[in-house]
């Protein structure tokens, strides 16, 4: 022991004391998924306090020199009796994660063992041990395993963040509510809507006392949204739940602020009508407890998730599962169908141990280790295991991996993945696929697979003259033509039948499925798009111009998505409920652009009418008034719509209106639209001083400080702004390196320049499904994925952490769809 203690001194200076605020990996490893319920548990480096796998360990030792490593190994606790006998899990009661009465995050119990263990003689050292030494070391040593035991580990802070859905907030409303002195006085039982006589999903309106239903879900069930449009009719903002009233409270809904709220004076407002509270007992579920539901009511959509057959699980490498963390099944199925493609392959898992050797001091910052990490685990098989807890695993669930550390860095700096919410994946997919495109731009980059270039043709209906344009794009998205249902008489009378229930307020017939043939998918993307208000260079004027688009080339793996999400009427998202026959072999040839062609005259190259700047007057920017219009009418500032409208350059109200949706949170929203510059170098803001606390959040995520200086001053110094900013300008920057965890692009790809221009692979129009991504729920931000990925002929349902032998693919339900080029 003496020997022990004269190397824990020798190494003193080297173990540290964790301190609020540092970063403890002690959950796993940087390079694998080992944890410390793996058969080698986890060593915490006692000075970076990084995690490694006992694979790695001895290498972090070798290239660092550090020698000190808090061994964690972590056991399962046999089940208590009673909690063997019990019939089911403890049931949440609070819509929560990580307090008491909410979703249990830690549902598996364990005994941990902890000692420090000294390289390269992997000598180890217990608290039982430290009795005996010297006070210096007992004390610097036992404070550091004592601080990193009761640390929150990384993963914990980010990924199992205590949530509290029922965290409310006190009604605007509430001191002042207006209540009319109308007689009107509530029985305690025997409620029905006053509209429809709907005797469930009652709300009370506060103000003037009137029963009606509430609104209706996507599954049809619910009310008739007689509540809603009692709100919109008379102003009234507040409305109680009848039937969850109790001496503690009750569920009270704001329709002008669109959410559940407090009312600290609810015992005087149901007096008003006749309510005791104190004497009150729910009869009827709270919105918390319907929501619940909602999150354990995941096998409900059966059609998707093959939930009415009996599927044979598969494990082994390729068949790894993928925990849900929380929302994150969108992130599961675009990673899994990634991994299946050849060239992400080959650039991240078979370069695995190349990209580890060269992975900075923290690789948990470093995107390549963290990919290779992801892909590695994929398709090893090493955790493609049946879960502890079934030894025939009937349901297909594997023990996994949990893609937290992943998660964390690809969803840094972005205000949608770096939360827990739900997000769309196609978005997802362009995220990753950008962040690719700027780690990988001096060498082999996966994403070309994608690649491709599209040509839009314009034609002055004035003139006749062409303007032939190409862009890069790396996703085909699909419209849905509603019109074109084969069932469409028996749409259209269901529609009529609901529209007489409405008007008799009685509950309207469900609403069938509509079947879209794919070919009418294509033809409509094909279809030329007329252009309003077209400013002709040709003519110097606004006119009329005819817009089609085509493929300039075809990538080797072409990306589908099915535009199912739209704007109703009101402008409220919704989701198209549609059956489309994807066919598992396409031939595209006929979509291919031609180019200028013989005898085609090109528009000259004048620039339309400048907007105006800070300091220099001139005409006024060429916008689409109807469009503009259409956007005020909705109530949107007129600056805000002038804006959209000019940075959607004129492309019509859908795209106007989806600018809206992403900017109204932009602090400069209805400022009078300026161009992006001022009166000096474009992007320049030359007496503005920046954020040092931004610059450094932007470097931080692997850019350089010119470019995050260039960023800031482009976006008016706001920080979420800039990140959107400089991932859309990478053209702009050709210049400026862009640092992979430290380390500039050129250095870590051999200094090489980048390609001039945008490198696509060409080749023939004609491809083959081997992969499609599901969405269950009325929106992308709710609800849940699924992904169907082909594999020797077999078609495979990756569900989280439930990988099982497709038996019916419900290919006619996706959302994405992934073909690769036919082989002859």
């Amino acid at each position: 022991m003496a020997d022990v203690s004269e190397v824990l001194m020798s190494v003193l200076s080297t173990i540290r004391v964790p301190r609020p605020g540092d970063r403890v990996h002690k959950d796993e490893c940087v390079f694998s998924f080992a944890n410390p319920e793996a058969e080698g548990g986890l060593y915490v480096c006692m000075n970076s306090f990084l995690g490694f796998g006992a694979q790695y360990v001895e290498r972090h030792h070798n290239k660092n020199g550090q020698r000190a490593y808090l061994h964690i190994k972590r056991t399962r606790k046999a089940q208590k009796d009673e909690d063997a006998n019990s019939d089911s899990p403890k049931k949440p009661i609070r819509l929560a994660i990580g307090i008491e009465g909410g979703f249990d995050i830690e549902q598996e119990q364990y005994e941990e063992e902890v000692k420090v263990v000294l390289f390269p003689d992997k000598q180890e050292v217990t608290l039982e041990d430290l009795t005996t030494m010297p006070d210096v070391v007992r004390e610097r040593v036992s404070l550091s395993m004592t601080g990193l035991v009761s640390a929150d580990s990384v993963s914990h802070t980010i990924q199992v963040q205590q949530w509290d859905g029922e965290v409310r907030q006190e009604s605007r409303h509430a001191a002042d509510l207006s209540q009319l002195d109308n007689g009107v006085k509530i029985p305690p039982s025997g409620w029905k809507c006053d509209v429809c006589g709907l005797e469930e999903n009652l709300w009370m309106n506060l103000s003037d006392g009137k029963i009606l239903c509430g609104r209706r879900y996507f599954d049809g069930s619910g009310g008739n949204n007689h509540a809603l449009a009692h709100f919109q009719q008379t102003g009234y903002p507040l409305a109680v739940k009848l039937g969850t009233i109790t001496p503690d409270g009750a569920d009270v809904y704001s329709y002008e602020e669109d959410d559940m709220v407090l009312d600290s004076k609810l015992p005087e407002h149901l007096s008003h009508f006749g309510i005791d509270m104190m004497t009150m007992e729910k009869t009827e579920r709270t919105m918390t407890e319907l929501e619940i539901a909602a999150n354990q009511r995941m096998g409900e959509w059966e059609v998707i998730q093959e939930s009415g057959a009996t599927l044979q699980p598969l494990t082994g490498p390729g068949f790894t599962g993928m925990s849900n963390l929380g929302n994150s099944c969108y992130l599961n199925s675009v990673m899994q169908v990634l991994f299946t493609v050849p060239d992400f392959q080959r650039k991240y898992a078979s370069n695995i141990e190349k990209i580890f050797a060269n992975a900075p001091s923290d690789p948990t910052h470093d995107f390549k280790t963290q990919v290779a990490k992801l892909g590695h685990a994929l398709l090893s098989g090493e955790y493609s295991k049946p879960a502890h807890d079934s030894e025939d695993n009937p349901s297909g669930d594997q023990v996994g991996i949990a893609p937290r550390m992943f998660k964390a860095l690809v969803g840094r700096g972005h205000p949608e993945f770096s939360t827990n919410r739900q997000q769309d994946a196609q978005e997802f997919f362009l995220h990753f696929i950008n962040m690719v495109e700027r780690n990988c731009r001096y060498g082999e980059n996966p994403s070309e697979a994608f690649r491709f270039l599209v040509e839009e043709r314009i034609v002055c209906q004035q003139s006749n003259k062409v303007k032939y344009t190409q862009r890069v794009d790396y996703i085909v998205q699909l419209p849905v033509p509603m019109e074109q249902a084969t069932n469409a008489d028996e749409l259209q009378e269901v529609e009529q039948k609901r529209q007489e229930a409405e008007a008799a307020g009685v509950p309207p017939p469900p609403t069938p499925r509509a079947y879209i043939p794919f070919d009418a998918c294509l033809d409509a993307l094909s279809e030329p798009e007329t252009l309003v208000d077209f400013w002709s260079s040709a003519v110097h004027a606004k006119t009329t111009a005819s817009k089609t688009t085509s493929f300039a080339s075809f990538p080797d793996y072409l990306v589908i998505q099915i535009k199912k999400f739209t704007f109703g009427l009101d402008w409220v998202p919704k989701k198209l409920d549609v059956s489309i026959d994807v066919p598992e072999t396409l031939d595209l040839s006929s979509l291919r652009g031609t180019g200028l062609q013989p005898g085609e005259e090109v528009l000259p190259e004048v620039a339309p009418p400048p907007l105006m700047t800070p300091d220099v007057e001139v005409k006024a920017p060429v916008l689409d008034d109807s469009t503009v219009s259409q956007l005020c009418e909705m109530g949107f500032p007129l600056e805000a719509c002038r804006k959209a409208v000019y940075c959607t350059g004129n492309t019509g109200i859908d795209a106007a209106m989806n600018w809206v949706m992403g900017h109204m949170d932009d602090p400069d929203f209805s400022a009078p639209m300026v161009l992006p510059c001022g009166s000096s170098a474009p992007g320049s803001t030359p007496t503005e001083t920046l954020s040092e606390e931004h610059l450094a959040t932007i470097v931080s995520m692997g850019f350089g400080r010119d470019q995050a200086t260039r960023a800031l001053r482009a976006t008016s110094n706001v920080l979420e702004r800039a990140v959107d900013w400089i991932f859309s300008h990478l053209d702009d920057l050709e210049s400026m390196e862009v640092s992979e965890g430290g380390r500039s692009a050129a250095e870590s790809e051999g200094g090489r320049e980048p390609p001039p221009g945008p490198r696509v692979r060409d080749g023939d129009g004609k491809y083959e499904l081997f992969g499609f991504i599901s969405h269950m729920g009325t929106s992308t931000m709710c609800g849940h994925y699924v992904c169907h990925i082909k594999k020797d002929e077999q078609w495979v349902i990756f569900n989280d952490q439930k990988v099982c032998a497709s038996e019916k693919p419900p290919k006619d339900l996706g959302y994405l769809y992934f073909y690769r080029r036919a082989t002859e």
